[in-house]
């Protein structure tokens, strides 16, 4: 079992930038394909990106050269670097993990994952 607590939402401008954080405990020892998905109001949640235990790293189209994720694992922290933010960008992000390689459960194209975090929220202004 581990527990997801997201940080770093808020509302910024257009063009700007924003960092999420994903603070992991619980078991930490066991190793997790990571990810981040995001939901708008009134829209389908989807996967945005996610890093492997190995470290490779995949995206959805709609960010790839904007967003960067990472991890500390010192740290137990997953990072969402967000760079160029676009008002479609706006929603709640949610920080998830799962048992499986990334390429088995696959997170960017919407696969489901085994444990959540609540969520941050992001808003970008026009």
């Amino acid at each position: 079992q581990v527990q997801l607590v997201e940080s770093g939402g808020g509302s910024v401008q257009a063009g700007g930038s924003l960092r999420l954080s994903c603070a992991v405990s619980g078991d930490t020892d066991s190793s997790y394909c990571m990810g981040w998905f995001r939901q708008a109001l009134g829209k389908e949640r989807e996967g945005v990106a996610a890093i492997d235990i190995d470290g490779t790293t995949d995206y959805a189209d709609s960010v790839k050269g904007r967003f960067t994720i990472s991890k500390d694992n010192g740290k137990n922290t997953l990072y969402l670097q967000m760079n160029g933010l676009l008002p479609e960008d706006s929603g709640m992000y949610y920080c998830a993990a799962d048992h499986s390689l990334c390429y088995y459960s696959d997170p960017v194209r919407g696969g489901d994952m085994d444990y959540w975090g609540k969520g941050t929220l992001v808003t970008i202004s026009s």
